[in-house]
């Protein structure tokens, strides 16, 4: 436990914050599932609702910190190219 009173309000604040990320990243997590689980069906419009909903929590995970603008990027451009490929 901390002695100094500015480490106990680092340790309350790095919980807190760490509680908030795990959060996102599980919601991240389900709308990867989500996505990857619409894409194997053979409905176009499905794909297409799940990869906008993929897409927006990508995006919310980037614009929180807890992902990388440049993972994000890579994310959504994999998600996409697998669309593509589905499609073709």
């Amino acid at each position: 436990m901390p002695n100094i009173k500015s480490a106990v309000k680092r340790a309350k604040t790095s919980e807190e914050s760490r509680k908030v990320n795990a959060s996102n990243k599980s919601r991240l997590n389900t709308a990867r599932k989500a996505y990857a689980a619409a894409v194997e069906t053979g409905d176009e419009a499905a794909r297409a609702e799940a990869f906008k909903k993929f897409s927006s929590a990508i995006d919310k995970a980037a614009k929180a910190g807890v992902i990388s603008k440049n993972a994000s990027a890579r994310r959504k451009s994999r998600a996409f190219a697998k669309i593509a490929a589905k499609t073709a």
